[in-house]
């Protein structure tokens, strides 16, 4: 009997064991799936698709077209206007040539976008021909765009508002005013270099900043973002 008792209690424990073992296996296996297929939708929403390639060749050759013929027009005309005006005052519409970066970040929604759009843009310029040389352009260009970036890239490419907009062009004209400031303006008095920054920020400050932001609102409400997360996202604040 008491073999039989003991062979029944040895059992019974091993069905215990054997229930908690499954109860205890059961939340590690989810768990382990889970980590093992994490959501793909940060990672997802970072690649590019073939439609933001496509848009960012339409913005990239808008662009180079709007800055080939800006160039013509500013360097000509516009520029000895304002330079009578006020030395160094022709800075205030640099943020002309700053706009595709934060606009393509606007619009695309993807790292790169900046980077993409200005250097296609500067290809398009040069074929078009312009006064500067090809490698000046596709250098500027270049530079430019990483600064337009360095906000949307510091907030991981998550949040896109009217705030990283001008940040965004504020400090790409920065950028560039502090180049032109030690590259092509050597020699100018310090009256003419401060005007040229303020003017320079404030150039960036709204035509690089706050217009391509009015810009993308406009686009955004005509409905043809709609296949691209710019104009899915239910949240557009500033």
């Amino acid at each position: 009997m008491s073999d039989i008792l003991s062979n029944e209690s040895a059992n019974n424990q091993s069905e215990e064991n054997a229930q908690y073992s499954a109860q205890s296996e059961t939340p590690i296996t989810d768990k382990a799936r889970a980590n093992a297929n994490p959501a793909p939708t940060t990672i997802a929403s970072l690649k590019w698709r073939v439609a933001d390639i496509s848009l960012g060749a339409a913005l990239a050759a808008l662009f180079g077209i709007i800055y080939w013929g800006f160039t013509i027009v500013f360097f000509s005309q516009i520029s000895p206007i304002l330079r009578t005006v006020l030395p160094g005052f022709g800075s205030i519409l640099h943020g002309v040539w700053y706009m595709s970066g934060p606009l393509a970040l606007l619009l695309i929604r993807k790292p790169g976008a900046a980077i993409y759009v200005n250097v296609v843009g500067a290809v398009f310029e040069n074929i078009l021909g312009q006064q500067f040389s090809a490698f000046m352009v596709l250098a500027s260009a270049a530079l430019q765009a990483v600064f337009s970036e360095l906000p949307f890239a510091i907030a991981r490419y998550k949040k896109y508002n009217l705030t990283l907009s001008v940040i965004s062009g504020t400090l790409t004209a920065l950028e560039y005013g502090i180049y032109l400031m030690f590259v092509v303006y050597q020699g100018k008095s310090a009256n003419y270099l401060t005007i040229h920054m303020i003017c320079e920020l404030i150039s960036g400050f709204v035509i690089a900043g706050i217009v391509p932001w009015l810009l993308f609102v406009a686009v955004r409400k005509t409905g043809a973002l709609s296949n691209f997360a710019s104009g899915r996202d239910q949240e557009v604040v500033a």
